[in-house]
């Protein structure tokens, strides 16, 4: 997820190239291969640091790759990717690194984003670690300017680090919850609600996809700025809180 005004990372190299050792090389080709194959377009592909991300923000592995390629509902395009979390899941736990809790809004935000998703009754809770009882765990690390990057599942469990802009300590509250919030909803499977359309949020195109973006019914089908929290980018005066639509999505899947 990005700032209106910044892109907060940069890749090492050109769209599709990476830039470590062969080992590393590889295993990023077959992540772009499968993303391709699973319908995603290459200007929504990009690498930063030795990792793709789809989306600007969204870390995929070579595991949730493969995933990608397996049988899913549906072709409509909007919310949703191919990987969810599994039943074995009941309780995630957010776990801050001391850097993290370092950064009073970042701190304050992690609570209210928590809040959010436990505030809907949802068959998986977040709580925020370390504590017990645990059957996922998320690291909360941090990051470099304003914005946040996160993955998405893998056999069946959440991805398990989202990583928030330090940059966002000198904004409210309010936007640290809302860009907490976003992140960990791509670990627990969403895709931005604006990606068909990114000028909605951000005033370029993400590009659309084919079975890793299902369309989760009850939800709408367009997302102008301000209707989601997992649109691409956000405003300043975002308030952190979920929209209707939010809420319709995670009920159905959760």
């Amino acid at each position: 997820m990005f700032k209106r005004v910044a892109v907060v990372v940069v890749s090492c190299g050109a769209l599709l190239a990476g830039c470590g050792t062969e080992p590393q090389i590889d295993s990023q080709e077959e992540i772009i291969s499968n993303l391709l194959e699973a319908g995603f377009q290459a200007e929504d592909i990009m690498v930063v640091e030795d990792a793709v991300y789809v989306g600007r923000d969204a870390h995929v592995t070579l595991e949730a790759s493969r995933e990608m390629l397996q049988p899913g509902e549906g072709s409509a395009e909007h919310y949703r990717t191919t990987n969810l979390v599994g039943t074995a899941v009941t309780k995630i736990c957010v776990n801050p690194t001391a850097t993290f809790n370092s950064y009073t809004r970042l701190s304050q935000g992690l609570d209210l984003a928590l809040a959010n998703y436990n505030a809907l009754a949802l068959r998986i809770s977040f709580a925020r670690g370390p504590t017990t009882g645990c059957t996922a765990n998320i690291t909360a690390a941090t990051m470099a300017g304003s914005g946040g990057s996160a993955g998405y599942p893998s056999g069946g469990r959440p991805y398990g680090q989202i990583n928030i802009g330090t940059g966002l300590n000198a904004y409210s509250v309010d936007l640290n919850e809302h860009v907490i919030t976003h992140e960990l909803g791509h670990t627990i499977g969403f895709r931005h609600s604006d990606f068909f359309n990114v000028a909605h949020s951000c005033g370029v195109s993400e590009g659309s996809a084919g079975v890793g973006a299902i369309h989760i019914p009850g939800t709408p089908t367009t997302s102008p700025a301000g209707t989601s929290l997992m649109n691409t980018c956000f405003r300043s005066s975002e308030t952190g809180e979920f929209t209707s639509s939010d809420i319709t999505a995670l009920n159905y899947l959760y």
